[in-house]
């Protein structure tokens, strides 16, 4: 494994943003109808807006914020921007304290996930967060939810596959990392002291990723770290991430079978089916084996075997009962899989991975056909041929392949620009490791021992890169740990104030 610096003067620019860069959003896109038509004078306060729009859920008030942002950060001369949202959730009571309270900014996973309203921040890892002390930023990253949102209708109005590709090059980790450090200059601008200017950062899987970028670009805007399954692999390309997670795939799909042992011979019935029938689901994708198989991601999240029984049970007892699947099978087998809502997730899924001039080169899919191949088989005739012709049919996890640009009815439409990143060679570098090595800035991070999306050994040897990472590793959890027990939160909160010192 070998990992590389960030030049010097990236990191030594960080302070050269002026917070003007980034202005409060008056511009809607021309699908949305705006709210106001005053301009907004750059000498008020984004804390003291009179036109945010504002409400209260259980625990909070929420204020929806629009800023404009530099499409590419490092090009003055690029003057196109991104519009990036965030909800801004402030303790109720605690209205009158905003700019005084620390931000905690959450990050989110993905790639190409945006952050979801919560019902109640009397929960969860929100009440947390707010029993220590902060108000909270909810940012959708650029490319999801309502920041700048990728999708094929969006990215056909940038004119050919080329340049749609270069547009769709600015939305990664480096950019989302530079987007949240204009956000908050804004947002602390006025603060006294250089710690008020400060903000904590938490990050879930892909969020991880990001904040390891954030401490490597912006060390000293950063007042403490939080990753939650999501300390990231320090590579130049993806493939070895591959040959780590398929074998815990493997693993998975054993325990899956063993805890609903009928659903061999309904997988296998079900997948002959796929084989033999052209099944279009009801938004005009294909419901392949392959595309079926893709089913077990949700086997890295807590309750996933569950839902995924769930639908091969409704799946074999629509082709027991009727021999073809119902169109409520198929909406729900669909509505399992986000590839199609959140298209980044599949075109840029494997860039994260990506430095040092290397193309990922659809290396899930060069990985498994290389070394794994017969374990995933889809194709029926194959399958008859194994060794074990009985032997059950594998799922497969987080991993991306070219035939979903065919499989998928929105990926179909970006299956150019999807191919044109695939081979894409000018990646720059997402992590500085001689900052990483110098860093002063508490980081906690819980690391999933079974974790099928990160692999724990890869993220062990960054956590040892990163000084002073406190590292948890668990198997009590999954994928999903932070969203299902709060005391993922509670506990990372105990290690950076050394109230546990015994890991």
């Amino acid at each position: 494994m070998s990992i590389h610096n960030l030049p010097k003067s990236t990191v030594a620019q960080s302070g050269s943003v002026q917070p003007s860069s980034v202005q409060p959003s008056s511009v809607q896109p021309s699908s949305v109808q705006p709210t106001t038509t005053q301009p907004i004078s750059a000498d008020i306060h984004e804390l003291d807006r009179t036109d945010i729009e504002s409400y209260y859920i259980p625990g909070g008030k929420v204020y929806e914020r629009f800023f404009d942002c530099p499409l590419d950060h490092q090009q003055t001369a690029d003057t196109r921007q991104v519009r990036v949202f965030a909800r801004h959730i402030v303790p109720v009571g605690k209205e009158d304290q905003m700019h005084s309270l620390p931000f905690i900014v959450y990050l989110q996973g993905g790639p190409g996930f945006e952050c979801s309203l919560p019902s109640s921040v009397k929960g969860g890892w929100y009440a947390t967060a707010i029993s220590e002390g902060f108000q909270l930023l909810l940012v959708d990253q650029r490319g999801t939810g309502l920041s700048a949102p990728i999708s094929a209708h969006t990215l056909a109005q940038h004119g050919s596959t080329t340049a749609q590709a270069e547009y769709v090059q600015h939305f990664r980790a480096d950019s989302i990392v530079r987007d949240c450090e204009l956000i908050r200059k804004a947002l602390c601008r006025g603060r006294t002291s250089a710690a008020s200017q400060k903000v904590a950062l938490l990050g879930q899987s892909f969020g991880g990723f990001c904040i390891t970028t954030y401490l490597s670009l912006f060390p000293n805007s950063i007042s403490r770290a939080l990753i939650t399954g999501g300390v990231p692999p320090l590579l130049d390309s993806p493939d070895a991430v591959y040959h780590a997670t398929y074998p815990r795939m493997i693993t998975r799909n054993q325990q899956y079978y063993a805890k609903f042992p009928r659903d061999i011979a309904r997988v296998r019935t079900i997948i002959e089916h796929l084989n033999a029938a052209d099944v279009v689901l009801p938004d005009g994708g294909c419901l392949t084996a392959r595309r079926f198989q893709q089913l077990g991601i949700s086997f890295g999240r807590t309750g996933g075997f569950d839902s995924v029984h769930r639908l091969v049970l409704r799946a074999a007892s629509d082709l027991e009962t009727a021999g073809s699947l119902s169109v409520s099978a198929l909406t729900e087998i669909a509505a399992a899989q986000s590839f199609d809502t959140n298209p980044l997730y599949c075109i840029m899924h494997e860039s994260i991975y990506c430095q040092n001039g290397n193309a990922s080169r659809w290396a899930a899919h060069r990985v498994r056909e290389a070394s794994f191949a017969s374990a995933f088989e889809h194709q029926w005739d194959r399958i008859l041929q194994r060794s074990d012709p009985a032997a059950p049919v594998y799922f497969t996890g987080e991993s991306v392949y070219p035939w979903m640009l065919d499989d998928y009815a929105e990926l179909r439409c970006l299956k150019d620009v999807a191919l044109s990143l695939a081979e894409y060679t000018g990646w720059g570098r997402l992590y500085d490791t001689g900052v990483l090595a110098a860093n002063t800035v508490p980081v906690a991070a819980v690391s999933y021992y079974n974790d099928m999306f990160v692999d724990v050994g890869l993220s062990e040897r960054t956590a040892q890169t990163i000084a002073g990472c406190h590292q948890w590793i668990t198997n009590e959890f999954h994928h999903n740990g932070l969203g299902v027990s709060s005391h993922v939160p509670e506990y990372l909160f105990r290690l950076l104030k050394g109230d546990i010192t015994d890991l």
